[in-house]
């Protein structure tokens, strides 16, 4: 498995608070059974001022130390970039680090208040060659009222990114009830841990994988938490990779008469 949200590096943001910290979530991920992490601190001006090369210099140092404690994780940057009117020029000169340098990259909504533009900046940054990832939209405030805005977003081109513990319900019976909704209805391509810290918000993946299993098959599963994340780190094209599956739906019972008929 690939998880492609993870706040690994420590002391950058509300993630992991130090070293041994990073490596205790580092090899959890591995017992997991998730080979590649992509380390995605906040980029959230006044509060995270964080950069991508300052991210990728971490990202490096700390796979160097993953390396000499016997750790079998690979790391790639990225960073969890806030809504901004100037993000395609960010991702453009390198300031909001893309997922392992390809198009798409993580893009986080307000989480309190629905931005009246949104889909304005990712119509935009799609015709400019990026694919936005809404990260973490079950958790949103404002879903309720502005599902549209999300399903709107997902029929132009963006990718939706459940976090692993809203599909299993440790954020709670909201959350837990749109991610199960958005996986229904065929609206998610990927599951990532969005870890923070050995507490509350481990970065493990298996749990989601198999309770998405449980709505949209097995094979669908793998595709949220293995295929399309390969794609990513392959920088495909988002046509070349599986599209979303939504829950079968039961077939209705015929009528006693059609059945008769059949016989």
């Amino acid at each position: 498995m690939i998880d492609l949200h993870c706040h690994l590096l420590p002391g950058v943001d509300d993630g992991a608070a130090d070293l041994d910290e990073a490596l205790a979530m580092a090899r959890t991920a591995v017992d997991d059974g998730i080979t590649h992490v992509a380390c995605t601190p906040h980029i959230y001006p006044g509060l995270y001022d964080n950069s991508g090369p300052a991210i990728l210099a971490a990202v490096n140092v700390l796979q160097q130390t993953l390396d000499g404690e016997g750790v079998d994780l690979q790391l790639v940057a990225g960073a969890d970039a806030q809504l901004a009117p100037d993000m395609a020029e960010g991702l453009r000169g390198g300031r909001i680090p893309s997922l392992a340098n390809s198009r798409y990259f993580l893009f986080e909504p307000p989480h309190h208040v629905a931005p009246p533009r949104m889909n304005d900046v990712i119509m935009d940054l799609l015709g400019k060659g990026y694919v936005p990832i809404i990260t973490h939209p079950e958790r949103l405030t404002w879903i309720e009222e502005r599902y549209q805005t999300i399903c709107e977003a997902f029929d132009a081109g963006a990718w939706i990114q459940l976090t692993s513990g809203a599909v299993t319900g440790m954020f709670g019976r909201r959350a837990q009830y749109w991610s199960e909704r958005m996986l229904d209805e065929g609206r998610v391509h990927l599951i990532a841990s969005d870890g923070h810290n050995m507490r509350r918000r481990r970065p493990v993946l298996s749990a989601a994988r198999d309770a998405a299993a449980g709505r949209i098959g097995e094979d669908a599963a793998l595709d949220l938490v293995l295929r399309r994340p390969q794609g990513i780190l392959l920088d495909r094209n988002p046509e070349e990779m599986p599209a979303p599956a939504a829950r079968p739906q039961p077939r209705a019972r015929a009528s006693g008469w059609r059945r008769w008929l059949r016989g």
